[in-house]
């Protein structure tokens, strides 16, 4: 009977184990950091094997679509960066010339970004105009 309970009582705990280990690593996996394009020029080797998320201007005339991947720039605060994307999902109908952008993915050593995720975010056509002196929108 006790022989019984001890089984029982290591089976739980192995499985409690492996239930943590899978929690912390898929943790660590998801994890990401948040980065100016000037930050990671200036972070030099501990740049390079971090999942970094990047924010900047898409570059006029920059991109470049191919079979499979698209190469364009970004710019943020006067430090330019050359992004090639790798991702599987299509880019979104808001990244164009001079959208705003976050690429999400990995930095190279030979100072490309590669970006397995890229998003747009909306062009400021779409949001409201204030009357500044009554900080109401106009038009309403």
């Amino acid at each position: 009977m006790f022989r019984g309970k001890q089984r029982f009582v290591v089976g739980i705990s192995l499985v409690l184990i492996a239930l943590t280990y899978l929690a912390v690593s898929g943790f660590e996996e998801g994890k990401s950091y948040y980065k100016l394009a000037s930050e990671i020029s200036a972070m030099g080797e501990s740049a390079y094997g971090l999942r970094l998320r990047v924010a900047g201007d898409v570059v006029e005339g920059s991109i470049q679509q191919e079979e499979f991947k698209t190469r364009f720039q970004i710019e943020q605060a006067g430090t330019v960066m050359p992004v090639l994307y790798t991702g599987k999902d299509p880019l979104p109908d808001t990244f164009t010339n001079g959208s705003k952008a976050v690429v999400e993915g990995e930095y190279r050593r030979d100072g490309v970004f590669e970006a397995k995720k890229v998003q747009a975010k909306c062009a400021s056509k779409y949001e409201a105009k204030y009357d500044p002196a009554t900080l109401e929108p106009k038009g309403l």
